[in-house]
């Protein structure tokens, strides 16, 4: 966010200096009641440093001022200027202020010059909020850095603490694996009400509408506000629900079956039960997790775990056809081929992702082993990136690690396009992979070689996770230099990537053949 005017840091400065002369006090008899250095307070008092909101209040409070009438009295430019500003802050503009709102605050100049004057400060706190956040985020990237030079694969938290990149996402996506995505309880719970329904194979939205209104939530064809992008909203005290006409059959079956396990999962307990042992580390991952486990719940209610397991069977895992039989997405069947973890009927492990065109993994979930990299680019070599140069087939690959382990993996580009505008719309790729020794339980791969670790350098494209932590010394579409190798750049030896390391048998000075540590180079 942007930083706050110039102005109001001198404003402030000019008050505080003039309250502290006003009660006698020195800068330094006043810097160490407030804990800080003299010299901090001079840069404040003199508009050359932005006064944090702790420190304020507590100024504030030791000079003996209210800080009401002192805010109001900050904002020096006219209450129609003040506003309009306002106006133009994304975080207000996802408030539906508009101007006639603010306008109205324009008989109440006082109010309105508080109001501008407090979120300046709010801009300033965010403002030193990122910045420490960006310097954190830098101290992590060393930290794994560290952790993967000393041989771990990947980098995980033991005494407790979070890391400053853990986002909530993450670690629904830690629940998810630490579950293997695989809820015993929700499947019963989503068999039960197939047989209550007396549902067959084929469902329509029409048959989970009525359902919804039998167990008592009215459901509305249209959405009564024009929310933008907004398809489905569900109000669970009233017991309505209203839902876009413009979503596709499959979207819209799938949305109103994530309702039914919205309201039966809260009501008989599952949920709770579910989520009982989870330490939430974030307060929006409960959330998170709810809306996961309805959509888990959604899955297996369209997509029965015995039918979907033998038709998986049946089809070779072909997921075009499994969408087809049960009438949903390709990204939904996609995603059911991950959660078939019942260990009398377990299916082919594999990993699962989602992926945009700017290489932002969305969705991910790995039964093989594959590690994901979190805060850092994917190997632009996955197939699931390289799938957008065909988007029109599915595509397919033997991915090989630095170690040695080898994934079949394929891909398909979907995509909604809004008003005819595939930029307007969404298009991701969904990929999804398997150990290469299972390839051939897979229809996808009946016309590639069959694999083994003798053919893996002929058939096979070398992959790895992330750049910054790949060991390969020859990738040509390395977009940083490893933290596995020191980075000595050479102005007289040119590989035909520039972040790729120059080994020593690679220099001007080669020491002998099969060498192949990094020229003046030691790891770390």
């Amino acid at each position: 966010m942007p930083a706050p005017p110039v102005e109001l840091n001198a404003t402030i400065g000019r008050r505080l200096r003039g309250l502290r002369q006003e009660r006698g006090l020195t800068q330094a008899e006043l810097a160490r009641r407030l804990g800080i250095s003299a010299a901090y307070l001079n840069l404040i008092e003199s508009g050359r440093r932005t006064v944090q909101l702790p420190v304020l209040w507590r100024a504030l409070e030791l000079l003996e001022v209210d800080p009401e009438p002192f805010i109001s009295s900050l904002g020096e430019q006219p209450v129609d200027a003040s506003l309009a500003q306002l106006l133009d802050e994304p975080l207000l503009r996802s408030l539906d202020l508009d101007r006639d709102a603010l306008s109205s605050l324009a008989a109440e100049p006082r109010a309105a010059n508080t109001i501008a004057a407090l979120f300046n400060l709010y801009k300033n706190t965010r403002t030193q909020l990122d910045n420490l956040l960006q310097h954190l985020s830098q101290a992590e990237v060393g930290r794994k850095a560290r952790a993967s030079l000393s041989g771990r694969p990947s980098v995980e938290i033991t005494d407790g603490t979070l890391r400053f990149d853990y986002s909530p996402l993450d670690e629904v996506a830690d629940f998810v694996q630490a579950s293997k995505n695989y809820y015993p309880d929700i499947e019963e719970a989503a068999q039960g009400l197939r047989r209550d329904l007396r549902l067959d194979r084929r469902i329509v939205s029409d048959q989970l509408a009525a359902a919804l209104e039998g167990l008592g939530v009215s459901v509305e064809g249209s959405t009564a506000r024009s929310d933008g992008g907004v398809v489905r909203r569900y109000d669970p005290e009233r017991g309505t629900l209203e839902i876009s006409p413009a979503l596709s059959e499959a979207r819209r079956k799938f949305d109103l079956a994530h309702v039914l396990g919205l309201k039966l999962l809260d009501e008989r307990g599952v949920f709770q039960a579910i989520l009982a042992a989870h330490r939430a580390r974030h307060g929006e991952s409960r959330t998170l997790l709810k809306v996961h486990l309805a959509n888990y719940f959604a899955g297996a209610l369209l997509m029965p775990y015995a039918e979907f397991f033998r038709d998986a069977q049946a089809t070779r895992y072909d997921v075009e056809r499994l969408a087809d039989l049960f009438e949903t997405s390709y990204e939904a069947a996609a995603h059911r081929l991950t959660n078939l973890g019942d260990p009398r009927r377990r299916g082919v492990p594999m990993h699962f992702m989602r992926v945009d065109v700017a290489g932002n993994i969305s969705k991910r979930y790995s039964a093989t082993g594959l590690t994901f990299p979190i805060g850092l680019g994917s190997c632009p070599k996955w197939v699931a990136h390289t799938a957008f140069l065909t988007p029109s087939q599915i595509a397919k690959q033997f991915s090989v690690m630095p170690d040695g382990a080898a994934y079949f993996c394929f891909a398909k580009i979907t995509s909604q396009p809004l008003r005819g505008s595939l930029v307007k719309g969404t298009v991701y790729s969904i990929g999804l992979g398997a150990h290469a020794d299972d390839a051939e339980h897979l229809a996808y791969a009946d016309d590639q070689p069959r694999f083994s670790p003798e053919r893996a350098a002929r058939i096979g494209v070398p992959v790895g996770v992330t750049c910054r932590f790949c060991e390969r010394t020859d990738c040509s579409q390395r977009a940083a230099p490893s933290y596995k190798f020191a980075f000595s750049p050479d102005a007289y030896v040119k590989k035909d990537n520039f972040f790729s390391p120059i080994l020593e048998r690679e220099g001007l000075r080669p020491r002998k053949a099969g060498d192949d540590k990094p020229r003046r180079g030691r790891r770390g």
